[in-house]
């Protein structure tokens, strides 16, 4: 009896025994297939995070060569940038060079403007000291005449003066009736005052040196021909100049050679109109001096050669 329950008991532990090791199996076989199952999930999520880092590195790699090529253009644009600084700094310099060279040449002209200024004052100096003895003859000439015969006649007449144009004007009716080239008395008497005068004054060599002429003028009204007035303008200049060498004898011998006559006839009006007074006006006699223009020329010349030499200097 007791035989039978032991073998009872092991038979019901074999058959306990087989699906306790099939539930064990099933379990790791479920097991291994959610591994599998979580390996081929993490295969495919791992392949999209591949690929999708694979496009993002791809990206990268292409903002990065674009990004090396945006440096690269940087780079281009700042070696242009630097040699265009380099060229504006050469031409700034050479610009100051320019400047600093014109600024010299400037103030070298201002040196040479107010040189200029200082010779050309200088000689228009000269040259209107010239033209003022022209002036200074005619007044000495005029005073030396006032002296002796007063500056008028009985009819309050100026006896001389000197016109704008720095000649002595004789009226013509203190020296000849009209239409007549023949002397009045008061006319011989002015003349003879006025050859006196004229010799005293060629006496100064510092003024002879200067006179080429002087000039007796004949004018007339506009009454009559020209050619008629020609003639009348002219006969009353060679008798003007005739009883001044008459007069005064020293003076023809001396300085004759200054005299000259020459005629006008209507043509130079001192005196606008047809009226009794402008036409009395204009009948006159003229006595001019006329300076050497050698002289003239002289200052000149002299002034040229001054200015030569120191441009001549200026170049050494």
């Amino acid at each position: 009896m007791k035989v039978r329950s032991r073998n009872f008991k092991k038979d019901g532990e074999t058959e306990n025994f087989w699906p306790a090791f099939t539930d064990m199996i099933s379990t790791i076989a479920l097991i291994l297939f959610f591994l599998m199952l979580l390996a081929y999930i993490q295969n495919i999520i791992t392949g999209k995070n591949f690929e999708f880092a694979k496009k993002q590195l791809i990206d990268t790699e292409m903002k990065l060569e674009e990004s090396a090529a945006e440096i690269s253009r940087a780079e281009k644009r700042l070696r242009l940038l630097r040699d265009e600084l380099k060229d504006t700094r050469a031409e700034i310099e050479e610009g100051e060079i320019a400047l600093k060279l014109s600024e010299e040449q400037i103030e070298e002209q201002r040196k040479i403007i107010a040189e200029s200024n200082r010779e050309l004052g200088a000689l228009r100096t000269k040259i209107q000291g010239i033209a003022l003895l022209r002036l200074d003859v005619l007044r000495k000439v005029k005073n030396s005449v006032e002296k002796e015969l007063g500056k008028t006649n009985d009819k309050g007449e100026e006896l001389v003066l000197i016109s704008d144009n720095g000649n002595i004007v004789i009226n013509e009716g203190l020296v000849f009736d009209t239409g007549s080239s023949k002397l009045k008395p008061e006319g011989q008497k002015l003349l003879s005052q006025l050859a006196q005068a004229f010799e005293r004054v060629l006496d100064d060599r510092g003024i002879r040196v200067n006179i080429d002429a002087i000039n007796i003028q004949g004018h007339t009204d506009d009454r009559g021909t020209s050619e008629y007035n020609r003639g009348l303008s002219a006969d009353r200049a060679k008798t003007v100049v005739n009883y001044l060498m008459s007069a005064n004898n020293d003076l023809e011998n001396k300085y004759g050679r200054y005299f000259a006559a020459s005629a006008y006839s209507e043509f130079r009006p001192i005196a606008k109109g047809q009226t009794d007074s402008a036409r009395a006006r204009n009948r006159r006699i003229e006595i001019s001096i006329i300076l050497k223009d050698s002289n003239i020329q002289n200052v000149i010349d002299d002034y040229l050669k001054e200015s030569i030499e120191v441009f001549d200097r200026r170049d050494i």
